[in-house]
C-alpha cells in the first residue's frame, strides 16, 4: 500500500475543513436571514429522524465485533428499540431499552 506524504494529508485535511465551512456558511450565512419555503421546512423536519437509523443500521447488520456476521443480541436490541420507540414515541426510552436488551443478551450469550 502506498503511504501518502505528510503534505498530501494536510492538503486533504485543509480541503475538507474548507469544504465543511463553505457548506455550513451556505445555509447559515446566505440563507439564515431569509425565510425558507414551506416545502423546504417540511423536508428538513425529517433530517434528524433519518440520521440515527443511518448511523446505527450498519452496526446492527454488519457488526465489527462479530466480523460482519449478524447476531441475536444486536438484532433483538434493534427490534426492541423500534417497538418501544413506535409504541411510546419516546426516543430516550427507546434508546435505553435497546441498550439494556443488548447488554443483557450479550451477557447471556457470552
Amino acid at each position: 500500500m502506498i503511504q501518502p506524504s505528510d503534505t498530501t494529508i494536510w492538503i486533504v485535511i485543509a480541503g475538507m475543513a474548507l469544504g465543511s465551512f463553505l457548506l455550513r456558511f451556505l445555509f447559515i450565512g446566505f440563507v439564515g436571514s431569509r425565510p425558507m419555503p414551506a416545502w423546504v421546512l417540511r423536508h428538513l423536519r425529517y433530517t434528524a429522524v433519518a440520521i440515527l437509523p443511518a448511523l446505527v443500521a450498519p452496526l446492527v447488520v454488519w457488526p465489527r465485533a462479530t466480523d460482519g456476521v449478524p447476531d441475536l443480541p444486536r438484532m433483538a436490541a434493534a427490534t426492541v428499540t423500534l417497538v418501544v420507540g413506535f409504541w411510546s414515541k419516546n426516543v430516550i426510552a427507546a434508546i435505553l431499552s435497546g441498550a439494556l436488551t443488548l447488554a443483557l443478551l450479550s451477557a447471556l450469550t457470552g
